[in-house]
């Protein structure tokens, strides 16, 4: 349900193209990784769907991905 909101598609629009425009940077400096966190205060439905979203988004960009939700399943 988050991604019917017309602000989550923006934010994610502009959190990819920010990460898009980094990569560059990183890879100059010989960075082997880019590490990067999604949360919010309840953290089940908001980071999630951001974070798969995010993942796919850079998945079609051709990058090298990895998706780990770290705190699914502790409460």
């Amino acid at each position: 349900y988050v991604m019917k909101w017309e602000e989550a598609k923006e934010f994610l629009k502009k959190l990819g193209d920010m990460i898009k425009f980094l990569i560059p940077y990183y890879i100059r400096e010989w960075k082997s990784q880019l590490v990067i966190a999604i949360g919010c205060t309840g953290g089940k439905h908001r980071s999630v769907t951001i974070a798969n979203a995010l993942y796919e988004f850079l998945k079609k960009e051709d990058y090298s991905v990895i998706l780990h939700h770290r705190d699914i399943g502790e409460e």
